[in-house]
């Protein structure tokens, strides 16, 4: 569990040093210092830290860290929205134009649809599992999963998704828990069920049928580009522990070209420039060797979106400049 912002249902606010350009939830010292922050990646089940931060802080609510909970919640909305085009309804499924659409509205609906078009019973109609009224008239459908990274939707607009005005909250999202109370009202559960049941296997196949499943096989990490090693050898430091530890960066960014999206291209990038930029400081890496060794990598792993990455190696080249970095061995970055 992680705080959320009392009378709000998103996390409670990050510390001052979290909201620097350049800082990222990895290395950052907040939680093991007793701090929340980095919204879901701060969820725990230390009894003394969550008795720390909600006993100093009662108003804040609670959120759920879906992934590590092994939670899959359908996140049914009924917001009052016009109808988007028919192959966005249930994406994948053909809606054929002689079928009266007339009467759908939201969330409920299409999840309705799509549960009697396989014969199941529809998640919201679900008695056997804890489902959670939300303050705006949605509902949240809680499944327990084992043995499968299920990942997160949002809406139906593009990329994997289940349903219109359905999301769905798995690894990489976080859920509010019940009895959380927000300005718009309470997150109440209905029924008498308390706990989540087992995943329906027909729920499964759709989501597997909808992108929620990574790739099965990830392809092995490309090497760093050769120009973008060039300049890390330019530089003088190859064989140093800082031209180690640049180029074990770089790799990861240049990696990223395996995967067209979702492989933590910007956060890797990001890293990366906020080493180089510390080296830089440090008297260990010339500024434009650096620039030139990011875009090299950047480049080869997300072509044709310069003003993307360019804009992240700005950004992390300047935070890391603020914050000499001096290694001295293969193993000392943090």
């Amino acid at each position: 569990m992680h705080p959320l912002a009392p009378g709000r249902k998103t996390p409670a606010g990050n510390c001052t040093d979290c909201r620097e350009p350049g800082h990222t939830y990895r290395g950052c010292r907040c939680v093991t210092d007793g701090r929340w922050c980095h919204g879901f990646r701060a969820a725990t089940l230390d009894f003394a830290r969550i008795g720390q931060w909600w006993g100093a802080n009662p108003g804040f609510g609670v959120g759920i860290a879906c992934g590590p909970a092994g939670l899959v919640v359908v996140d049914v909305d009924a917001h009052a929205r016009s109808l988007p085009d028919r192959d966005r309804l249930l994406p994948g499924i053909r809606i054929a134009e002689t079928i009266d659409l007339t009467g759908l509205a939201n969330g409920f609906h299409t999840l309705g649809v799509l549960a009697a078009l396989r014969g199941a019973t529809n998640p919201a109609d679900d008695a056997s599992t804890l489902r959670v009224r939300t303050p705006s008239g949605g509902l949240h459908v809680w499944y327990r999963t084992r043995g499968h990274r299920w990942q997160s939707s949002v809406g139906s607009a593009g990329g994997r998704a289940l349903a219109w005005q359905v999301d769905v909250r798995a690894h990489g999202g976080y859920i509010v828990a019940p009895g959380t109370v927000t300005e718009a009202g309470a997150y109440e559960p209905l029924g008498r069920v308390r706990e989540p049941a087992p995943l329906p296997d027909w729920l499964a196949r759709e989501l597997e049928r909808t992108g929620h499943l990574p790739p099965a096989h990830v392809p092995a990490p490309r090497p760093v580009p050769p120009r973008a090693r060039q300049a890390v050898l330019a530089a003088g430091g190859g064989r140093s522990a800082a031209g180690r530890a640049l180029a074990a960066l770089l790799a990861e960014v240049a990696a990223c070209a395996a995967v067209p999206e979702g492989a933590g291209f910007t956060e890797k990038l990001n890293r990366a420039a906020y080493t180089a930029g510390g080296l830089v400081a440090a008297g260990q890496l010339a500024d434009e060797d650096a620039e030139r060794a990011l875009a090299e990598a950047a480049a080869h792993a997300r072509p044709g979106q310069e003003r993307r990455y360019g804009a992240v190696i700005r950004g992390g080249l300047s935070a890391g400049r603020t914050r000499p970095l001096a290694l001295g061995g293969a193993n000392d970055l943090r």
